[in-house]
C-alpha cells in the first residue's frame, strides 16, 4: 500500500516538476531581448528546483507521506494560480523581455517550500527554507524580472496555498501519556524508535 502511495506521488511530482519546467520555459521566453544572466540570478534558478525536491525527499526520507502528498496537492494550486495570473494578466516585465511577470513564478514556488516546510514541521526547522526563498526572491529583482509588487504576489501565494492543504505533523514516534488511578497521578513520555 506505502509503495503503491509512493510511486503515486512520485509520478504526480514528476509530472508536476516537468510541467513546471515546461511552463517556466515559456513564461521566461527571452527572445525579444537576450540579456546576460548573472551569478545571483543562475543561484536562484537553482534553488527554484532544488528547494522543492529537497522538501519534498526530506518528507519522503522521514516517512511521512501524508505530508507529501499535502505538498504536492498546494504545490499544484501554487503552480495553478500562478500561471493563471500569469497569462490573465500580462504584466510587461521590467527587463521588456515578455509579458509575464506577475506574479513572480520562481517566488510562489521556493516559499511554497518554505511555507510548507514551516506549517508541516514548524518555524525552526524552516529558517534555511525562508533564507533561500528571500535569496531567490531578490534574485528575482536584482536580474530585472520582476518588481517587487511581483515578488510579494508570488510570496503570497505559495504561502497561502498551504494554508488550505498543509496541518501540522503528527509524530506518531512520540507521545505524551497522563494517568490517573486512585488519586495517584502519572504523566509519560513514550518514544519508540
Amino acid at each position: 500500500m506505502e509503495i503503491a502511495f509512493f510511486k503515486k506521488t512520485l509520478l504526480l511530482f514528476f509530472s508536476l516538476f516537468f510541467s513546471l519546467v515546461t511552463f517556466q520555459i515559456q513564461a521566461q521566453d527571452t527572445s525579444e531581448t537576450k540579456p546576460e544572466i548573472g551569478t545571483t540570478q543562475k543561484i536562484g534558478d537553482v534553488i527554484l528546483f532544488a528547494l522543492p525536491a529537497a522538501t519534498l525527499g526530506t518528507s519522503f526520507i522521514i516517512g511521512d507521506e501524508k505530508g507529501a502528498w499535502q505538498f504536492t496537492k498546494s504545490l499544484l494550486l501554487t503552480v495553478g494560480v500562478t500561471y493563471g495570473l500569469k497569462y490573465s494578466i500580462n504584466k510587461q516585465r521590467p527587463d521588456m523581455s515578455n509579458d509575464n511577470a506577475f506574479p513572480s513564478g520562481h517566488t510562489s514556488t521556493v516559499f511554497h517550500s518554505a511555507g510548507y516546510v514551516h506549517r508541516r514541521y514548524g518555524f525552526k526547522y524552516a529558517l534555511p527554507s525562508y533564507a533561500l526563498a528571500g535569496f531567490t526572491a531578490a534574485s528575482r529583482i536584482d536580474s530585472n524580472k520582476h518588481d517587487i509588487l511581483d515578488v510579494i504576489a508570488g510570496a503570497a501565494i505559495g504561502l497561502g496555498s498551504n494554508l488550505i492543504f498543509t496541518t501540522e505533523y503528527q509524530q506518531e514516534h512520540m507521545e505524551l501519556t497522563y494517568s490517573n488511578f486512585k488519586g495517584n497521578h502519572m504523566v509519560g513520555f513514550k518514544f519508540k524508535f
